[in-house]
């Protein structure tokens, strides 16, 4: 009630404290609609939910990330280095690179998730040097990128590519693979449909098989595509093995690659 959280973290399966737990929830919840004129916005996380308590809650996934689309909304939580901060890490230079901080919440995006990412703070506050370096890295990409991203809902498929991770459960972003251009991760919003390459193409082609000629995930014609943060033209065909998109010479960032495809 002091600090009026607008998202309540559980660090349990499911509610923990029984009835206690589901008194507390349905407090948060009602202070949060009354708040805001009997609109729910407050959000209530925990793990391991039960199929009939999806919906009640948001499902959190420890370190983890769903293999598929949820059809509930779900969340991810991790960090760059250990939750609380160990100057070993950055002293040997171990945290989540920016690359891969943007590759999993593309990834988990695609999958109707949300990425809550920790980092870890000095005992005064401060952040180090290296920590730095992975903010900027995504202070640089996200402008640009921020339609393809926020306020949007899956496609009728998240993606193109070999499995990255085995199953949906905690802790499973240990087990995940490098990617590759042919990882794609697709978006929708408004009119516009978004495919993320996770890697540059060495061959100046990003290859969108889901969306070839007469594919039933896209039936419409495609207009226009155009790459977010670049300015540059691009030629692209459509046939049998896919949409085929040429890709500038220079590539616009070092992180992501995000196609905005528009329909005739």
């Amino acid at each position: 009630d002091r600090y009026d959280p607008d998202l309540l973290y559980f660090d349990n399966t499911e509610l923990p404290l029984g009835q206690a737990g589901l008194d507390i929830a349905a407090h948060y919840y009602n202070a949060n609609m009354k708040k805001h004129g009997g609109k729910l916005e407050a959000v209530l996380n925990s793990k391991g939910l039960a199929p009939d308590h999806t919906g009640a809650m948001v499902l959190d996934i420890e370190r983890g990330r769903a293999d598929k689309i949820l059809p509930a909304a779900w969340q991810t939580d991790t960090c760059i280095g250990d939750w609380h901060y160990r100057r070993s890490v950055f002293e040997n230079h171990t945290y989540k690179s920016a690359v891969t901080v943007i590759q999993m919440l593309v990834d988990i995006v695609s999958k109707n998730g949300n990425l809550l990412l920790n980092i870890p703070l000095r005992g005064d506050g401060s952040i180090d040097e290296d920590e730095r370096k992975v903010l900027d890295g995504l202070a640089s990409w996200i402008p640009a990128h921020s339609e393809a991203i926020f306020g949007t809902r899956p496609f009728t498929v998240y993606g193109e590519g070999e499995p990255d991770v085995k199953g949906t459960g905690n802790f499973n972003e240990r087990n995940t693979r490098p990617y590759t251009a042919r990882d794609i991760r697709f978006t929708t919003a408004k009119s516009a449909l978004y495919a993320t390459a996770l890697a540059w193409p060495a061959d100046g082609k990003i290859t969108l098989q889901t969306l070839a000629a007469g594919s039933a995930h896209y039936p419409r014609e495609v207009a226009r595509v155009e790459l977010l943060g670049s300015k540059a033209p691009l030629a692209f065909h459509r046939d049998a093995s896919g949409l085929v998109v040429t890709v500038p010479d220079q590539k616009p960032n070092e992180y992501a690659y995000a196609l905005k495809i528009l329909a005739v």
